[in-house]
């Protein structure tokens, strides 16, 4: 019986993380602007959450407490993939190596490469606000509680933030506050 019973439990969890994974993906990728290290984000995401899957699975909204670990992930190696990124130097165009699954994920997003650098171009907490409130569309209490500010600081961050984004968009290069260059 017992048996039985975890099956039932791990099929639970395989189909929230077949529903979940191309919304987490997607958020994941736009917070980092890379394939490989959303894909191992997303992992490292799903891995905390089967951990806790008998308590997670009875919860209202399982998919914003996986959304809510992978952006704190992003968030807590942001400064670290950055490190690695600007000691590596230009890396070859990941899109070749993205499974299905990621192609799949990013046809949503019109000028992916433009898009992917301008948005690259913000701070990780910039990018996160912008991908939670417009791209997840949540709302600005939402995003606050999930970034652990205010709902002011959500609203005031956004603003600078899609002004940053339009701005670097239009002009092809960052904003003067901005400290990336584009790549060649």
């Amino acid at each position: 019986m017992r048996r039985r019973s975890d099956t039932t439990v791990q099929r639970e969890f395989e189909r929230f993380a077949a529903e979940a994974s191309d919304a987490l993906f997607r958020t994941g990728y736009l917070m980092t602007g890379d394939v490989r290290d959303t894909e191992d984000l997303l992992q490292e995401t799903f891995l905390r959450v089967a951990q806790r899957w008998g308590r997670v699975r009875s919860m209202e909204h399982p998919a914003a407490y996986a959304r809510r670990i992978l952006i704190n992930l992003v968030l807590k190696g942001a400064s670290r993939r950055s490190r690695q990124q600007a000691e590596l130097g230009p890396q070859p165009a990941t899109a070749e190596t993205a499974d299905e699954h990621a192609a799949r994920a990013l046809r949503d997003v019109d000028d992916l490469a433009e898009f992917r650098w301008a948005l690259a171009q913000l701070a990780p907490r910039q990018r996160a606000v912008l991908v939670l409130r417009y791209w997840a569309d949540l709302p600005v209490a939402e995003v606050a509680s999930l970034l652990g500010c205010s709902a002011g600081t959500i609203t005031s961050t956004a603003s600078r933030a899609a002004a940053r984004l339009a701005h670097t968009l239009t002009r092809g290069e960052p904003s003067p506050t901005g400290s990336a260059t584009r790549p060649g």
